[in-house]
């Protein structure tokens, strides 16, 4: 039962994200956004459908439980989503699943981006690393950490490029470490 609870929560967390990336995406493109990174986008897209199928099957299929060390889990996972609220308010009307770049728009440089450059795929990794842990769904967590590290490795150098390009991002990132923080 614990299980369903936390997939629908997961799944209208991210039908919600998906709503608000598509608004965001309109008022960007209306700010003279362009798009990058097109080709991998769907298979970002589909990695993370896949995902949440891979943590269904492996749960219901072979009836997993909590974990026993969930006192352990649960906490990283709620700070976690507080760090990715964080992002998106602190991103506003500029965050987006996409990589949308909005030229010589000033780059944000608060909340978690303050601390490190991609706060959101720190996230998204601890996300996929330990949502099948807390259910012990260890086949999952395995094998999409190393599909989300490999998409990732296309992914941020792609975003990267496109703000290096395209905005004030090299003056105000480029001495921040990409994920973890670290005094300056």
């Amino acid at each position: 039962m614990i299980f369903y609870i936390f997939l629908v929560i997961i799944i209208l967390q991210r039908l919600t994200e998906l709503f608000i990336a598509k608004r965001n995406e309109a008022y960007m493109k209306t700010m003279g956004g362009e798009e990058y990174g097109q080709k991998h986008y769907p298979i970002i897209v589909a990695v993370h459908i896949l995902f949440l199928f891979s943590l269904m099957i492996e749960v219901i299929v072979f009836n997993k439980e909590v974990s026993p060390l969930w006192l352990v889990i649960l906490p990283i996972i709620a700070i976690t989503q507080i760090i990715r609220y964080w992002a998106v308010f602190s991103l506003g009307s500029n965050w987006n699943t996409k990589i949308i770049i909005v030229p010589n728009l000033e780059v944000v440089a608060k909340g978690p981006y303050k601390f490190m450059r991609h706060p959101n795929y720190l996230v998204v990794a601890v996300e996929i690393l330990f949502l099948p842990v807390l259910f012990q769904a260890y086949a999952t967590a395995i094998l999409f950490t190393v599909l989300n590290a490999v998409i990732m490795a296309i992914r941020i150098p792609a975003e990267e490029k496109a703000l290096l390009q395209h905005t004030d991002y090299e003056e105000l990132f480029m001495t921040k470490r990409r994920f973890l923080p670290r005094k300056e």
